[in-house]
């Protein structure tokens, strides 16, 4: 979808995007825009959520409700929620006291309880637990402080604990490990008692027993048990098969649950940074944080810098907690706001209030998805029309059974007044109301909503192999309605592997970038200082010889590191000559970080990094090889830009270092510096470097995909506007080297234009150079407003506004923060763009799928119906008995939804468009298949019911063995009709069915199991079924005519359908409108268009 599409479709969109669902009603949909069946994808009210509840037609409840939100669970939560945060105000409020108290009294020296050794510490569980937990700043003073409860611990505070399997197990059996007791998920057995809950189910087996002991009492114990026992059964089958399918959903979503939640971390062990689960942290480790972190255990700071907390989901406020020496505790779950530390871990698992809140609450899987909902609609629509075809059914057959107009196989009258016993009499009467409750479990798709929580949880299995983690279901089926991705360029659309390639220092490009002999040893140090001191990046130098370092931090820093290694760095010993007096970390929006270093005496350095064009606005000098300062003269800030530009044109993100000198005296004291904004102007500009990001291979295919999908890929980076246009040409998202605005635009004009202006930018927008997170947030804003379906990739912790804001968040694995991951609907656990693609792929499955299977389970609705009712207004029996019925029932609800829900994706969903979030869930297409093959088996069916004693040749035979030998052959060709339209609904809309089965191996193991099945039912199972054998010859003809199934459907997929929706044809009838023809009323019909529920 490029920016030249019309205004017909933005129009389209426009309408797509609207939360209200407008337009006639129609399936699903009862009450026009007041559509209690139209949830929006993300932050639906709760009083959204019980509206449909209300509206929902519900035969069993605990089926259809068992993968949506516990409304009342979400309360209890919430309340415990509560009581959590209020013991850790009340804990608050009793150190602040204490801290008054400690103020304005003279103070008496209080002791602590004598820290007893705790299995080879110095101090126990629970006085470690209490001391942060409390918040006692006096009781940490008399420990020795940080430094004194370290050594207690056996920590060293820069190098960390040893880290060996003894030291790690010797920690979690004093003080317990980062775990907390999970509630344990649901078993089988609750399962099967939930199946057991459905009142149609109920009421069959009331019926079971009720036939069970008339048939004793009337036939015998030998042949009168049959009946009941076989309904008995069939109920039992059902319960079962329903509950193995729903207990495997539960434990996939349960393993889904534990991945979300297990996150990886930095530690410091044995002096190197090494990534460790969550769940592996142990008191006394030492954890580096850093902005977008989550805290994850409690703890005390060690150092820090700029260090700011957001407590919110601890104390319910959001308010950015500032951390220092005198307030140095961390409490598990917050996150870091902004700058950096290192925090000692002094409580872990359920010793933090977070674990307490974790352990209080369970994880649920329940979340209803806007389709799920819609496809309540459909299903409580369905299920109007069911009980009044069955309730249609009951009264007729009662009324034949009773005015004696109703036959039995030989002839005679079922029911003589004055001459039927009662037993008798209510064994008729309980035959038929079976098979009218019958009628109700397969008219009523109580498994609908349920088959897109298997083809959700399906999705999202396969989607881990695809490096997709999905933390909110909706994002599936959102996903496949996305009409632009708005893409970060920095280890999504490349490599993320960095290398210093390019240099310019000493007022010259320098030939080799690591060749340090040009420059002189002053401006070298220089630089080693600014690399080693400025940066949140670490390096693990080995205390052995002939060992490489080992670098860690996000990949820029990584790439200057190595870099200044290069230029003969040695870090250690770099930071040890200078003290850090005050940092101002990287911040994405000033696109810079500064530090403030104290050399000894009264000299004090301010080193500054990053964007080049940026920092270089900021100097006023720079400095010749031989550390000689110049003043910067127009034709030296040319001839700087001149080689920024070069090295943006090849793809290089350029990144300036520069300092200037204070006086130690200008340095505000230690209480006042957090407050200190270190100085930016008179800077002297050291020189630049280019670093080379790769693109990565196949993302140029990955954007074409996405652009023939109809989807256009715009991308977001903070890089300068010359570096955005050489990776978007790289990558395919530009084709013409010599766009201009606001196809490319830089972030502060974006952001300078009015909200109408900015919104007509939005559309023809392609490339944003030196964008804030800011201007994403706009970028998406203004692409909603214009109705399209955004998804949008970040990792920082100021992506966060934008990835809620847009219709799909998608945060990186690898370089996101955790307040990017719980921002986001998906992780991309590779950072990689065909990673997001393969997820579109998947959202646009799950959609297909669920089409497939309402076209199968439909098409077995509409001919189970039409001829049931046929059959018994004109003859009073019906030729599908109860056990037969719940049979198909089973073959239709979840047979049906494991074979079809399950189909993997294809690329033939890639060649369509989006597909619009109000659009039909039943497509003209749909309708065109589904008639014709209700019609195909409903004529042959009522044919057989009618005439099929004489085209079967059983005129001869005893007339009740015909009758069974007919219906039996009815029983067989309709089961085989749906086992062969089975393989039409996979393509609905391609003539080779079976393209790509082979791949889909549940689907033909279901297939296989089906047919099974039904040999053995026909002829094994007669007395159960009351079916009898067939002969090889009937079993041909059976086959024959279902067979037909597949050229019909071919023959039928030829036949072209209108593009305006039926719905909009059944809208105009029944308002006797005529078509508009003015642009207002085209407008009009295209909202009704996608606001159609289900036609």
């Amino acid at each position: 979808m490029d920016s030249s599409s019309s205004s017909g479709g933005a129009r389209a969109r426009r309408r797509s995007s609207g939360g209200g669902g407008g337009g006639s009603s129609s399936w699903g949909s009862f009450s026009g825009d007041g559509d209690p069946f139209d949830i929006p994808a993300k932050g639906a009210p709760v009083e959204r959520l019980k509206k449909w509840r209300q509206a929902a037609l519900v035969l069993n409840a605990s089926r259809r409700f068992r993968y949506t939100l516990d409304l009342k669970k979400e309360q209890q939560k919430e309340e415990i929620r509560r009581k959590i945060r209020a013991q850790a105000h009340v804990i608050t409020a009793a150190y602040r006291f204490k801290e008054a108290g400690r103020v304005h009294v003279p103070s008496k020296e209080t002791t602590v309880p004598h820290a007893d050794a705790a299995l080879g510490f110095g101090i126990k569980e629970d006085q470690l637990t209490a001391l942060t937990r409390d918040h006692n700043y006096s009781a940490l003073q008399q420990h020795g402080g940080i430094s004194g409860v370290a050594n207690m611990l056996k920590t060293d505070t820069e190098k960390g604990i040893g880290g060996d399997d003894a030291d790690l197990m010797a920690r979690r059996n004093a003080f317990g490990s980062n775990t907390y007791p999970r509630k344990k998920g649901r078993s089988f057995l609750a399962f099967v008692w939930d199946a057991c809950k459905d009142l149609t189910l109920i009421i069959l087996m009331v019926a079971a027993a009720v036939s069970l002991a008339l048939g004793i009492t009337t036939e015998g114990i030998k042949e009168g048990w049959y009946d009941g026992a076989s309904i008995a059964f069939a109920v039992l089958l059902v319960v079962f098969v329903t509950a193995i399918s729903d207990y495997k959903q539960s434990l996939q979503f349960q393993n889904l649950n534990e991945e979300k939640q297990n996150i990886r971390l930095e530690v410091v062990r044995g002096g190197r940074r090494i990534m460790v689960s969550i769940y592996d942290l142990v008191v006394g480790d030492v954890v580096p944080l850093k902005i977008g972190d989550q805290v994850p255990a409690d703890g005390i700071l060690i150092n820090g810098h700029s260090l700011s907390i957001d407590e919110s989901s601890m104390t319910g406020e959001s308010k950015i907690v500032h951390k220092d020496q005198k307030s140095p505790f961390l409490m598990s779950g917050c996150k870091v706001a902004d700058g950096y530390g290192t925090m000692l871990v002094t409580a872990v698992g359920i010793n933090t209030e977070w674990g307490l809140l974790m352990a209080s609450i369970s994880e649920d899987s329940g979340e209803e998805t806007p389709l799920q909902v819609r496809l309540n609609g459909v299903a409580t629509f369905i299920g109007m029309v069911g009980l009044s075809v069955a309730l249609a059914v009951l009264i007729v057959l009662l009324a034949r059974y009773f005015t004696g107009h109703t036959y039995n196989p030989d002839g005679s009258v079922q029911y003589v007044k004055g001459k039927m016993g009662v037993g008798q009499t209510i064994r008729g009467v309980v035959r038929i109301f079976t098979v009218a409750v019958t009628i109700v479990v397969v008219a009523v798709p109580e498994g609908l909503p349920l088959a897109v929580t298997l083809t959700l949880a399906f999705s999202m299995r396969k989607m881990m192999r695809d490096k997709a983690l999905v933390r909110r279901l909706s994002a599936c089926e959102t996903m496949g309605s996305a009409t632009t991705i708005c893409s970060d360029k920095t280890g999504t659309l490349t490599l993320n592997q960095m290398t210093v390639v390019e240099a310019y220092f000493g007022g010259k490009k320098m030939g080799s970038p690591d060749n340090a002999q040009m420059l002189s040893s002053d401006v070298t140090s220089l630089i080693v200082e600014g690399i080693a001191q400025n940066t949140s990046g670490s390096i693990f130098e080995p205390e052995q010889g002939g060992q490489e370092p080992e670098v860690t931090g996000s990949p820029t820093e990584k790439a200057i590191l190595s870099w200044g290694l290069k230029l003969g760095m040695k870090f250690n010993e770099t930071r040890s000559k200078s003290s850090i007096l005050h940092v101002f970390p990287f911040n994405s929006e000033k696109k810079r970080g500064g530090v403030a270093v104290h050399l000894g005496g009264p000299e004090v350095h301010i080193h500054w990094k990053g964007a080049a064009e940026i920092i270089l606005d900021s100097c006023t000098s720079w400095l010749d090889t031989d550390a000689s300062k110049h003043s910067m003269t127009p034709e030296k800030v040319a001839e700087l830009k001149k080689f920024i530009e070069d090295m943006a044109a090849a793809s290089l993100r350029c990144i300036a270092f520069a300092y200037r000198t204070y006086e130690m005296d200008d340095v505000p004291n230690e209480d006042q510096r957090d407050e200190w904004q270190l100085p930016e102007d008179n800077l002297i500009i050291l020189g630049i470097v280019g670093i080379k990001d790769p693109c990565r291979p196949g993302v140029r295919d990955s954007v074409r995909l996405c652009q023939a999908a109809g989807i256009k890929v715009r991308m977001v980076t903070g890089d300068n506007l010359q570096t955005a246009r050489a990776i978007a040409l790289e990558c395919g998202i530009l084709d013409d080297p010599n766009v201009s605005e606001p196809v490319i635009i830089e972030g502060k004009t974006f952001r300078a234009l009015s909200d109408l202006e900015r919104e007509e930018a939005a559309e023809k927008l392609s490339v944003m150079g030196r964008s804030s997170p800011n201007d994403k947030l706009l970028l998406v804003k203004a692409l909603r407003k214009r109705g399209h379906v955004v998804a949008v990739t970040g990792d920082g912790t100021n992506d966060a506004p934008a990835l809620h804001e847009a219709d799909i968040g998608l945060s990186m694995g690898i370089q996101g923060t955790e307040v990017a991951k719980e921002s986001s609907d998906i992780i991309i656990l590779d950072d990689n763009f065909a990673s997001v693609v393969r997820v579109v792929r998947w959202g646009r499955s799950v959609y297909a799928n669920i089409q497939k299977f309402i076209q199968f389970q439909l098409t077995v609705n509409v001919a189970a119906l039409i001829i049931n009712v046929v059959a018994a207004v004109s003859s009073g029996n019906v030729p599908l008995n109860a056990v037969q019925l719940l049979w198909v029932n089973l073959i239709m609800d979840t047979l049906g939804a494991l074979a079809l829900a399950t189909e993997p994706p294809t690329n033939h969903l890639m060649e369509r468009p989006p597909v619009l979030r109000r659009e039909p869930l039943i497509t003209n297409i749909m309708w065109r298949n589904l008639i014709i093959m209700a019609l195909f088996q409903v004529s042959v069916l009522l044919t057989l019911n009618f005439k099929g004693i004489s085209l079967l040749q059983l005129k001869n035979d005893d007339p009740a063995h015909a009758d069974k030998v007919k219906n039996t052959f009815i029983f067989n060709t309709f089961v085989l009709c749906q086992v062969f339209n089975e393989f039409n609904s996979r393509k609905p809309d391609e003539l080779n069915i079976f393209k790509g089965i082979s791949g889909n191996h549940l689907f033909i193991a279901i297939i296989g199991i089906t047919v099974i099945l039904q040999a053995l039912i026909v002829e094994f199972l007669g007395k159960f079924a009351s079916t009898v054998k067939l002969s090889w010859q009937l079993w041909l003809v059976s086959i024959g005519l279902a067979f037909f199934s597949w050229p019909l459907a071919f023959v039928g997929k030829l036949i072209p359908v209108p593009k305006r929706p039926f719905g909009e044809f059944f809208a105009c009838c029944c308002k006797g409108g005529k078509p508009a023809s003015d642009d207002a009323a085209t407008d009009d019909k295209e909202s009704k268009s996608e606001h159609r529920d289900i036609v």
